[in-house]
């Protein structure tokens, strides 16, 4: 099966059991079981080819200019997580149906996790990082689902948060970490960068990125001092826990950190940073779990100290350690899974899960006694179990390891944290199960049905397995991991037997195990000495942070996001301004190239009338109605400069959006005050002057020192003047980039145009159904009124001009290929040539001639154009290549002819539609069919004695 296939399975099976919910809770669970069991079977037909030590690639190339594949590839690393992670899952999943109740919406449950197993499973397959990093969010997301599934529960709520805070932040700065690295290998796929292990960690940038990893390493595996934010998430229900603790979620960043141990590990920084924050973790955690009265948290601070195990493991940075560290990987998957739904068994049975309130259960759950005690066993180091054999391999390894000189600091804390491993997993077995039976169980104790134990059974019997035959149960599966993880070096020498003789790790063993059950006996004592000392409280301490951050960034928003618009740009453009002068310092500008040309009287006065009209607009802005004006004299301006400059498409386009958007601004202002109110204090209209002469003085010194030099380097002016007629068949080299070369840009254009003209629309509609019409109606006019609002002459004039104008479109539009014109320019033009109808004649008269509603006009230019570019796929081109010839059609002349045309008529149909639609908004505040002025009137009581006179529009 392809790996693609088995990645993407649990996500396409996340849509199952939310769909069959519906037929039963079977049936959601068989759908989630069915994808786990598909994705774990055609993993194992992949059995052969990684035992023989082959890699299994997968790759589809999808941004390879950014180094962004889809690679995937499956190694003896990958192979042991993906069966964790899927195997486990399995046994999750059939542990769960039998574990919710029928008030849990189990098939949401399902679809969460199913989303988990596929982003764990797509973390230990890619061989891209930036993939990888995409799955590793992923997971955190998915796990916040799952964390806070029971939503009624505050500390669910909690748990969510502060592990998605946690692992997130995390997750952050392993992004920069990962780009750092890519960059070193010149390569952001796995399998180049695990061969640059000399490069890497030769480069100055070693130690940042290894900082950067690690943290997201560290967050994920919950390791010192980020390891409080795994107990909390033991809020979630237990299959869930079970799943965390033991295949996914925090062996995520186990998985990292070993796949990153052929280029990372080796060097001081490595040892000291990830051995010591192992050691600290593996202490502290068996510590407190000692103390926890709560059977998961007990569970889940063992998770902590287990997880500090492996970590340290790795930090030693030698062969042995590493495969130690695989080892013990595989024998917490199965002890800790097992246990996990072990405790949720004793309190969806029992009614609790607090050891106080417990003991005894082995005479009321001997099946559930049996398994839990197994399971514990191994937890503590015990042989003939699993754990004992990893446990001795880690001993024999620090005992052998000097940390900064001592050849004790880390042999005697490795056999502390043993010590306490060993009590807390004493007291639970001794807490839970042994000593009498009680009579105030708040539930009734008893064994559950077979779907529940079944389960950790069956990993309880890998359990007891492993210990008994490892070598040949998994040694296998040990030395492919193993071999992955040292970079497919050969391996050291190691044996996976109970038996080593008398070395230094069987006496610390001993030791521990005695230890322990001192620890065990003494734990009354020892408790009430724990309660009394003072210790800081990491969920204190976190919520404080939090809160500290919540109130610093709202201070931070508020006082940035006012809603005043002239700050938002006064930083945005102080910010610009500093950064263009820090670029300007920086750089080097060379000698002027060109010589200052002498201008004719026609510029001058051109230049004169647009620094006058600007000036104008500054100094009478509140005076909308002048300002109006006046924007519309920079416009003309501008438009006859483009011309003067050699640029016709341009003042074309330019003075038909003038004409159209002063006359819709014009009738928008028929509904406003003519005078802009003074709203900000002198003060800032000076800071924002002083802004803005800054920032108009560098524009103007940015465009004077480009035209005075030329460029050493072609331009992209010339590639399409080379290819207009070559490549699009135009000559008119403007009109080719918008509809040929840039195609999918005016595509999108277009559509963001209908679809403003549209919001327009709805939002005119909105104040239409409202009492705001009523009043704009009812207004008395500031100013005398014509008594004329139709005069004749003028709509005689522009009845007679209509087809002439709509001439000029076709015109123009026919035109635009090889002369300046287009779709877009035309669609202006026949767009004035009816808003001048409107002007005329009134808005009711124009209303009903409408043939084509305005908004099928705006969505039949988008579908031509759409359809435009997909017949480009009919002849295996890219969507808006275009074709052009030559046609001679019977009596006309041979003609050229595009394919382009046709993507300009659904532009020119695009614009055409939105302005008229939105001419048709704005003026439907003065006239709607079916309501008279007067009776406007009438539905705003407020103003009985309002003047009883309307305008038709």
């Amino acid at each position: 099966m392809s790996l693609f296939l088995i990645a993407a399975l649990p996500f396409l099976g996340a849509v199952f059991p939310a769909l069959l919910i519906r037929a039963g809770r079977n049936a959601a669970a068989s759908a989630a079981g069915l994808t786990s069991l598909l994705a774990f079977i055609g993993l194992m037909l992949h059995i052969p080819a990684v035992f023989r030590g082959e890699t299994v690639h997968a790759s589809v190339d999808w941004l390879p200019a950014l180094g962004l594949n889809a690679n995937f590839f499956l190694d003896g690393l990958g192979f042991l997580f993906a069966a964790m992670i899927l195997g486990i899952g399995l046994l999750i999943i059939l542990y769960a149906r039998f574990y919710l109740s029928r008030e849990d919406p189990m098939g949401q449950f399902y679809s969460y996790l199913l989303l988990f197993q596929g982003a764990m499973v797509g973390i230990v397959l890619s061989d891209n990082i930036l993939l990888l990093l995409v799955f590793w969010e992923l997971t955190s997301l998915s796990s916040f689902l799952l964390i806070g599934y029971w939503k009624h529960l505050p500390e669910g709520r909690q748990g969510a948060r502060m592990a998605l805070t946690v692992t997130a932040s995390g997750g952050l700065a392993m992004i920069a970490g990962m780009l750092i690295l890519g960059h070193i290998a010149g390569s952001y796929d796995l399998s180049v960068i695990l061969q640059n292990k000399a490069a890497i960690q030769a480069s100055p940038l070693y130690l940042p990125a290894l900082i950067l990893i690690l943290l997201g390493a560290f967050t994920k595996s919950a390791q010192f001092p980020f390891h409080f934010w795994l107990p909390h998430a033991m809020a979630a229900p237990t299959p869930v826990s079970a799943y965390l603790h033991s295949a996914t979620m925090v062996k995520a960043g186990l998985f990292l950190m070993a796949r990153m141990w052929p280029v990372l590990a080796g060097t001081p920084e490595w040892f000291y940073i990830v051995a010591t924050t192992g050691l600290v973790t593996m202490l502290l955690g068996a510590v407190i779990a000692l103390f926890k009265d709560d059977l998961k948290a007990l569970l889940a601070f063992s998770t902590v100290s287990h997880l500090g195990l492996i970590t340290m493991l790795l930090g030693f940075g030698t062969k042995i350690a590493a495969v130690a560290a695989v080892f013990h990987i595989i024998n917490h998957a199965t002890f800790k899974a097992a246990l996990f739904m072990t405790a949720g068994i004793v309190d969806h049975e029992a009614g609790t899960r607090d050891i106080k309130r417990l003991g005894g259960l082995r005479y009321l759950m001997p099946v559930t006694f049996t398994i839990g005690t197994l399971a514990a066993l191994s937890m503590a180091g015990i042989p003939p179990l699993n754990g004992f054999l990893s446990k001795e391999m880690m001993l024999e390894e620090a005992a052998h390891t000097i940390w900064n000189g001592s050849h004790l600091v880390i042999p005697a804390l490795a056999t502390a944290a043993a010590l306490f491993s060993a009590a807390y997993s004493f007291r639970f077995i001794a807490h839970v199960f042994l000593g009498p039976k009680r009579d105030d169980y708040p539930g009734h104790p008893h064994d559950p049905n077979t779907g529940m134990w079944m389960g950790p059974a069956f990993l309880v019997g890998l359990v007891v397995l492993i210990g008994l035959a490892s070598a040949k149960v998994a040694g296998p599966l040990v030395a492919t991991a193993a071999g992955a993880v040292i970079g497919g070096e050969k391996l050291p020498y190691y044996s996976l037997k109970l038996w080593h003789g008398l070395t230094p790790a069987l006496y610390m063993s001993l030791f521990a195990v005695l230890g322990g059950a001192v620890l065990l006996a003494l734990h009354k004592p020892l408790q009430r000495i724990w309660n009394a000392l003072p210790r800081p409280e990491a969920k204190v301490i976190f919520e404080t942070l939090t809160d500290a951050f919540t109130r610093l960034s709202q201070g931070v928003t508020e006082g940035l996001h006012n809603g005043v618009l002239t700050r938002y740009a006064a930083v945005m453009v102080t910010f610009t301004v500093a950064i263009a002068y820090y670029a300007y310092q920086g750089g080097t500008l060379g000698a002027p190239s060109r010589v200052v040309q002498q201008p004719g009287l026609l510029p001058v006065l051109g230049w004169f009338s647009l620094v006058v009209a600007t000036l104008f607009i500054v100094a009478k802005h509140r005076n909308r109605l002048l300002s109006l004006v006046l924007i519309g004299v920079v416009g003309l301006v501008v438009s006859m400069s483009f011309n003067y400059l050699s640029a016709p498409d341009l003042a074309l386009t330019q003075i038909s959006v003038e004409v159209v958007t002063i006359i819709l601004l014009l009738l928008a202002l028929n509904f406003m005050p003519k005078e802009t109110p003074v709203e900000t204090p002198v003060l800032t209209r000076i800071r924002d002057g002083a802004i803005s002469v800054v920032a108009g003085l560098g524009a103007g010194g940015l465009i004077y020192a480009l035209l005075m030099r030329d460029f050493a380097f072609p331009t992209i002016s010339d590639f399409h003047l080379a290819n207009s007629y070559k490549g699009g068949g135009g000559t008119n080299v403007v009109n080719v980039i918008l509809v040929d070369f840039r195609g999918y840009d005016t595509f999108g254009e277009i559509i963001v145009l209908g679809i403003a003209a549209m919001v327009i629309y709805a939002l005119t509609e909105a104040v239409l159904n409202s009492r705001v019409r009523a009043h704009l109606l009812n207004r008395t006019p500031d100013l005398p009124q014509a008594g004329d609002a139709h005069p004749l002459m003028m709509v005689v004039a522009t009845r007679v001009m209509m087809p002439l104008a709509l001439m000029v479109a076709a015109y123009i539009f026919f035109r635009g290929h090889n002369l300046p014109g287009g779709g877009f320019i035309a669609g202006l033009v026949a767009a004035i040539a009816i808003i001048m109808q409107y002007m005329a004649s009134g808005f009711a008269w124009a209303t009903e001639r409408q043939r084509f509603p305005y908004h099928a006009i705006i969505g039949s230019g988008v579908l031509i154009a759409a359809a435009t570019g997909m017949g480009a796929w009919f002849n295996g081109m890219p969507f808006l290549t275009s074709a052009f010839g030559y046609i001679h059609w019977a009596p006309l002349e041979e003609f050229e002819w595009a394919t382009a045309a046709l993507f300009d008529l659904g532009v020119f149909l695009a614009v055409v539609g939105a302005v008229l639609l939105a001419l048709e908004s704005l003026s439907r505040f003065a006239w709607q069919p079916g309501i008279s002025s007067e009776h406007a009137m009438d539905i705003n009581p407020a103003r009985d004695d309002a003047d009883k006179t309307g305008t038709e529009g």
